[in-house]
């Protein structure tokens, strides 16, 4: 890998990647909100951002996310589900990452391998839910995935070698989480990262359109 795209590369995850990346030698490029003004949800701001970048990226990926917006927590019950909190969790967890793959599309490989992941939960597994609740993140990031999956098909076509995937990092110590832990096991965002390069670096095109946790296992949709 020689080119990295990272877009939230302020937040926990993304930043750790930015330093992990950087720590082998690849030549990395961060976007965030609060350092270069990107707003994932708005394509203006999008567009301008990735418009001004030349490609190609071995690697575009998505580490934008959050478990609040607007001090709405996660659902315990559907009497708490509001219009305006699953909007706003849709915006971020899955216009956003919608709206990047868009305009990434043309700082992707057409010949050689490259890769685009998402963030995405292993809450937002439909298969994988026991416990019910946190309606609009679950919601929010089944979506997401399933928008990984259609355009792994569609990018197949003109991108032979091109890797598209969600990720699941596992339970990661950020400011986002951290009232959220429990009694879950947690890593240092400088560990998930660490964990998920060999996740990436293990892809192959075989993989795309899927779903996988930090230990590279593939997680139900």
């Amino acid at each position: 890998m020689e080119k990295a795209l990272i877009i939230g590369s302020s937040g926990g995850i993304g930043a750790a990647l930015c330093r992990a990346l950087e720590a082998r030698g690849v030549s990395v490029t961060g976007l965030s909100r609060s350092v270069d003004g990107l707003d994932i949800t708005d394509e203006a701001s999008v567009e301008q951002a990735l418009g001004a970048l030349t490609g190609a990226f071995d690697l575009v990926f998505v580490a934008t996310g959050a478990l609040e917006i607007n001090g709405a927590t996660p659902e315990k019950t559907l009497r708490h589900v509001t219009a305006d909190a699953m909007i706003d969790q849709f915006k971020l967890n899955t216009v956003g990452p919608s709206l990047v793959l868009k305009h990434a599309m043309r700082l992707l490989p057409r010949k050689g391998r490259g890769v685009f992941a998402a963030l995405s939960a292993r809450v937002g597994s439909i298969g994988d839910n026991r416990l019910g609740g946190w309606y609009s993140y679950r919601t929010s990031k089944a979506a997401v995935n399933q928008m990984i999956h259609s355009a792994a098909i569609e990018l197949g076509r003109t991108h032979k070698d091109l890797v598209c995937v969600a990720l699941h990092p596992g339970t990661v110590e950020t400011a986002f989480t951290r009232k959220y832990v429990g009694h879950n096991p947690s890593v240092p965002a400088a560990d998930a990262a660490e964990n998920l390069l060999p996740v990436l670096d293990g892809l192959s095109p075989a993989d795309t359109g899927k779903f996988f946790d930090w230990q590279g296992k593939e997680v139900p949709w």
